[in-house]
């Protein structure tokens, strides 16, 4: 039986170095995005026991504050992935809605996920808009001659 001639080293190297490069490309990133989540805390919060002070004690400072009606403070936590050179995607998320009482105490707590999230699609590269649609020679030119031409101008220095 004829002997395999044996790849050389660096040849050797060269191809493992290749494979990881070619896998570690199919490879997602996974990130994460707002809210640490610590789950022994966020349970301690009591409707009722609590208030804002300890809520920020133990929580830290709220992702975002409502700025209508109730001050409801608001957690979120997003876990994305994305594949190389695509747009990240979440796949995870918690979004934790702390309600007070008009004397700042905690009067509810709630929780939920990815039901909450939307889906939006944008239609398409520009967002329609009323009007003419004008070119861009005709945006640069357009107000050449427009400006004073109606006589309407400030006096002159002799008040005419």
């Amino acid at each position: 039986m004829p002997k395999m001639p044996r790849m050389p080293v660096k040849g050797r190297i060269a191809t493992v170095v290749l494979t990881a490069l070619a896998l570690s490309a199919c490879a997602s990133i996974k990130d994460h995005r707002g809210y640490l989540v610590d789950f022994p805390l966020l349970d301690s919060v009591q409707p009722g026991i609590d208030n804002q002070m300890s809520v920020e004690r133990m929580l830290g400072r709220p992702s975002f504050i409502s700025q209508y009606g109730a001050k409801d403070w608001y957690y979120i936590s997003t876990n994305t992935r994305q594949a190389a050179f695509g747009r990240p995607k979440p796949h995870e998320q918690l979004l934790v809605r702390i309600a007070f009482d008009a004397k700042g105490n905690v009067a509810a707590v709630t929780r939920s996920g990815m039901e909450t999230v939307a889906n939006i699609n944008p239609d398409g590269d520009k967002t329609p808009t009323l009007g003419r649609e004008r070119t861009f020679l005709e945006d640069l030119f357009g107000n050449i001659g427009q400006v004073g031409a109606g006589g309407g101008g400030a006096a002159g220095p002799n008040g005419s």
